[in-house]
């Protein structure tokens, strides 16, 4: 009885034996090895295709229970808003206002019917808050199969469910811990590559392997997400020297954009498992980290920046000047710091497919493990990046109207919505000075330009 015993576990022990190697055969013969030198056999391409059938196939089911049983809570369509809003400017709505009188705004008099206008915006923003919007996740026509998305979507048919629960398994069993496997070597290999070319004295030769190892782990990494990124315009790609910006949607915007190129990373250091891939990739390639304390010091960051974008031999560095991350669907205000720099401007456009997973990590709901585990159990990252030609300042431009420049042309390739909101409002009040700067606005019109000029050569002379 003994001996069948330890026989059966002899033969589960040669099964599993079996089972691992043939799961790091397939995983190094058909993932690993072609994404370390940029090739693709088409298998992602192919899951792709076969996701987008189901689920097409799936809208279509949940239309048709829709028809077939009227009783159903139906999905709430998708506006633009919960309210219509005028899109003018402050001068257009107040006269809109005040045209049952005779007065007009071109003669500098203040109206009691100003006060609509700004009570109506302040109405707007309280129902309607297009800023908070862009800081949760986007919303969907249709629903992807994913549980986390099924707010609106109700299963209609045992079909439908079938197809739900063979996909968790699908995600969970197979897929995440694929997924978990390959970015646990790739990271690996990226602090182990990077450190012991660190060792290498020959300057050429350094920053060659240096490259190849970055571009091996991070086209690894992305396979562990299984991404799908389409580059478009790649003659535009960001040069040594210069400064690459982009949107920022996600923690793997990075992956993203290494993916087809490498970058000079610019940041806070870490400590952890942050810090010793932070220490270990700094040691074969200039990045840019800095101190907690030194971040605060504008001038000291801006400093080291333009150091690094003065040594054209140097990578481009990879700025996200929104500083924080938006919800796929906007653009905010860039900061205009990464713009004081100097040096030319390489402006990249991502967006990301939401039918496959919401690539949007909202910090102030998930911490970066249960972002990552997110991410690793949804259906693909499928994504789009344009390189747009690349930008300077113009002369008597200021980094403020440079850095809307380029926001605004990378809004309108991505698809965007461009908006002048700061990003930091996500955790922070309201700054004094766009308070100020709507009362300027109102107060220019109210004191009107001629009495304005009247005044002026009374203040020389009282000056004088």
């Amino acid at each position: 009885m003994t001996d069948l015993c330890e026989g059966g576990m002899d033969d589960l022990w040669s099964i599993a034996t079996l089972l691992l190697q043939v799961w790091f055969s397939v995983m190094i013969g058909l993932i690993m090895i072609p994404a370390m030198f940029g090739l693709s056999l088409g298998v992602t391409s192919v899951y792709i295709q076969i996701l987008v059938k189901i689920l097409e196939w799936a809208t279509l089911r949940i239309q048709r229970g829709h028809r077939d049983r009227p009783t159903l809570p139906v999905p709430a369509p998708l506006p633009n808003g919960l309210i219509q809003r005028e899109g003018g400017s402050m001068e257009q709505e107040m006269g809109e206002l005040r045209r049952y009188r005779t007065q007009s705004i071109s003669r500098g008099e203040f109206a009691l019917s100003d006060s609509f206008y700004f009570y109506r915006k302040g109405l707007e923003s309280i129902v309607d808050d297009q800023v908070t919007q862009r800081f949760s996740s986007e919303e969907l026509v249709s629903w992807n199969l994913l549980t986390r998305t099924n707010h609106n979507f109700h299963y209609i048919s045992l079909r439908l469910t079938v197809i739900w629960g063979l996909g968790v398994i699908i995600r969970y069993c197979v897929l995440f811990p694929l997924r978990i496997t390959l970015a646990i070597i790739g990271l690996s290999w990226l602090v182990i590559g990077t450190t012991l070319v660190g060792f290498l004295p020959n300057r050429r030769v350094k920053n060659w392997l240096s490259e190849l190892v970055h571009l091996m782990c991070y086209r690894i990494c992305a396979r562990g997400l299984s991404a799908t990124i389409q580059y478009h315009n790649k003659n535009n790609k960001p040069q040594k020297g210069g400064i690459c910006v982009a949107n920022h949607t996600s923690p793997i915007d990075i992956v993203i954009l290494a993916n087809d190129g490498c970058y000079a990373m610019v940041g806070q250091s870490h400590s952890g498992l942050m810090g010793v891939i932070q220490r270990s990739m700094v040691r074969s390639c200039p990045h840019v980290w800095f101190e907690r304390s030194e971040m605060r010091d504008r001038h000291a960051v801006t400093s080291r920046l333009r150091a690094h974008v003065a040594a054209k031999s140097n990578l481009p560095i990879l700025i996200f000047p929104e500083g924080t991350c938006i919800n796929n669907t906007s653009v905010m205000m860039f900061k205009k710091g990464s713009f004081e720099i100097g040096g030319t401007i390489y402006p990249v456009a991502i967006k990301y497919d939401p039918r496959f997973g919401d690539a949007f990590w909202n910090s102030a709901k998930y911490n970066m493990v249960s972002y990552l585990l997110r991410m690793m159990t949804s259906w693909a990252i499928v994504v789009n990046v344009w390189y747009l030609p690349p930008m300077t300042r113009q002369e008597g431009e200021d980094a403020t109207k440079f850095a809307n420049r380029v926001k605004s042309a990378i809004a309108h390739q991505g698809g965007l919505l461009d908006m002048a909101w700061d990003g930091s409002l996500k955790r922070d009040k309201v700054k004094e000075e766009f308070k100020e700067q709507q009362q300027k606005m109102y107060s220019s019109m109210v004191v009107g330009k001629k009495a304005r000029n009247s005044q002026e050569p009374h203040t020389e002379s009282t000056r004088r």
